[in-house]
């Protein structure tokens, strides 16, 4: 059954956003919505209008396709940028103990 997860196209939102340097405050102010409304559709929590997503594309400068393409399964590349914005806020040694995992991992990934 395909479906369209929102938690993926609020990502994707959220890193166009932080890319163009706006804040959830400033990207409110342009949409002319609440900011606990840009918070819930980055967290997936609300469904997006067409309209607005159009609105958020010109101001973010994007296609909305970006936002919605393969929006119905979490796509390799998601994860990546999903994983990258977890791992860029850890300090060096957590940074440092999740690579050996990794690593650790990725050593045993042919064993199953």
């Amino acid at each position: 059954m395909n479906y369209i997860d929102y938690k993926v196209i609020g990502e994707r939102i959220k890193r166009a956003r932080r890319q163009e340097s706006l804040t959830q405050d400033q990207l409110a102010e342009q949409l002319g919505v609440s900011i606990g409304y840009v918070s819930q559709v980055e967290r997936g929590i609300t469904k997006i209008s067409l309209d607005l997503l159009a609105k958020i594309g010109f101001i973010l400068h994007r296609d909305v396709s970006e936002f919605i393409s393969d929006s119905g399964k979490k796509s390799e590349s998601y994860l990546y940028y999903e994983a990258f914005d977890k791992f860029r806020i850890l300090n060096e040694r957590d940074r440092n103990t999740i690579l050996m995992l990794i690593q650790h991992l990725a050593s045993h990934s042919g064993d199953q």
